[in-house]
């Protein structure tokens, strides 16, 4: 798989783990299947970490999976055929890469290339997935799957309902493929949500935590990331659930729609359900997995500029430079402290909370190349036309001559900075 679904799956596999820990440690009555989960979840982790990546031009572009049977549609694009049928199937003749019109929707087996991905494959100890690990999904998994929704959106007993909530967000993760069932059926997003749709969205804490959990799961699968955000049930109630949930809901519904926004006609759409104040809720008092995912959303969603001025608004700078204070996720948090530093009012939170000091700190600890360099770009924002913040980085300077070091040794752009900061610094108070 791509190293963005690699990470996409660790993150996946510990934010489960860390939930059946949690249970195992704080529950003295903790089930068989919460250590079974866990060792499943170790043991998944354990082979994303020894398991080579393969090259990215033996991923088929539609499926991020290991190519079985490449073949080149007209556009001269390598798809899997599975996948690629399944495309022409269901869409106009466009090619899914280049967005052209195709004259002809023959597929020729590209051999030079299953060639190489089976030398690759054995060079690695690496069996190519059978044709039901590839995406197809048995008939009868499909009547298995659509009755545990249609239990969901029909049976009124909760305890069928949490237990096929529970069904449904175990085979949404251990199987992939399932995912795209919801691309497939129109109807199935809102059936799966809808024992939240009446009602508080928290009276079942735990019928929560396992449906949000699903689409986060689902949300995974890319041709899902627009049918899902557009359908006017979910945002809301993600955004719901990141107010009034547990931890572990809270978080997987700030994953969820760090997936989604991804696509960017979600961003607004996000923005205007009121995530935004409750992510950096999230950021603030979540656990770190949390505060990761929220953390992650809140930079996705900052790529529009409204978002960021919104973000600051609800207090984003100040929570930010709490933990980075206290040097929790600093890499994660100065690269969304870097992105709202573009304007006035979080420039003026940043000096009274006394960013200047804590981001010398930081450049002068051992820490990593980009989170200096993140560091020196947020500091020649606050400082280079304010001779009060220079003075104080004067002082800083004489002493420990932190920013002319990482003018010589540091990445190229934190060189750049950091030299025209040590200029102005020269030219007023060289003298001085």
């Amino acid at each position: 798989m791509a190293e963005s679904s690699r990470r996409l799956a660790a993150d996946e596999l510990k934010r489960e783990l860390q939930i059946r820990v949690n249970c195992i440690v704080e529950d003295a009555d903790y089930s068989i299947e919460d250590t079974d989960e866990a060792m499943h979840c170790l043991s998944a982790l354990k082979d994303l970490k020894v398991r080579p990546a393969p090259p990215p031009e033996y991923l088929c572009p539609l499926s991020h999976q290991l190519m079985k049977d490449p073949v080149v549609l007209a556009s001269g694009q390598t798809y899997d055929r599975l996948f690629i049928e399944k495309w022409l199937n269901n869409s106009s003749r466009t090619c899914p890469e280049t967005k052209e019109v195709l004259p002809h929707s023959e597929l020729i087996p590209n051999l030079l290339m299953r060639k190489l991905i089976s030398l690759w494959c054995n060079d690695h100890g690496i069996e190519l997935p059978d044709k039901e690990e590839q995406g197809i999904i048995p008939e009868s998994d499909r009547y298995h799957f659509n009755s545990l929704l249609d239990t969901l959106s029909s049976n009124d007993d909760v305890l069928e309902k949490m237990k096929a909530a529970k069904l449904v967000r175990i085979l949404t993760k251990r199987f992939p493929p399932l995912r795209a069932f919801f691309q497939e059926d129109s109807v199935a997003v809102t059936k799966l949500l809808h024992p939240l749709m009446s009602g508080n969205v928290n009276d079942h804490p735990k019928l929560q935590e396992d449906l949000i959990t699903t689409v986060m799961n689902i949300s995974l699968h890319d041709p899902n990331k627009k049918l899902i955000a557009t359908n006017p049930v979910v945002i809301p109630l993600l955004v719901e659930s990141l107010k009034f949930g547990t931890l572990e809901t809270r978080s997987n519904s700030a994953a969820a729609l760090c997936t989604l926004s991804s696509l960017e006609s979600n961003k607004c759409i996000i923005m205007k359900a009121g995530a935004l104040e409750p992510l950096v809720k999230l950021l603030d008092e979540g656990p770190l997995l949390a505060m990761k995912d929220a953390a992650a959303t809140i930079v996705s969603l900052g790529v529009v500029k409204e978002n960021r001025s919104i973000a600051v608004f609800e207090g984003a700078v100040k929570v930010i430079m709490k933990k980075i204070t206290d040097r929790i996720l600093v890499d994660e948090l100065l690269v969304l402290l870097a992105m709202l530093s573009s304007y006035d009012k979080p420039i003026e939170q940043m000096v009274k909370l006394d960013a200047v000091s804590c981001l010398l700190s930081i450049i002068k600890e051992d820490t990593s190349d980009k989170s200096k360099e993140h560091c020196i770009a947020i500091l020649h924002t606050l400082c280079y036309n304010d001779r009060t913040r220079l003075q104080e980085m004067s002082r800083d300077e004489s002493v420990n001559g932190t920013i002319a070091n990482l003018a010589l040794n540091g990445t190229t752009r934190a060189k750049r900075k950091a030299k025209e900061i040590v200029e102005q610094i020269d030219k007023y108070f060289s003298g001085s």
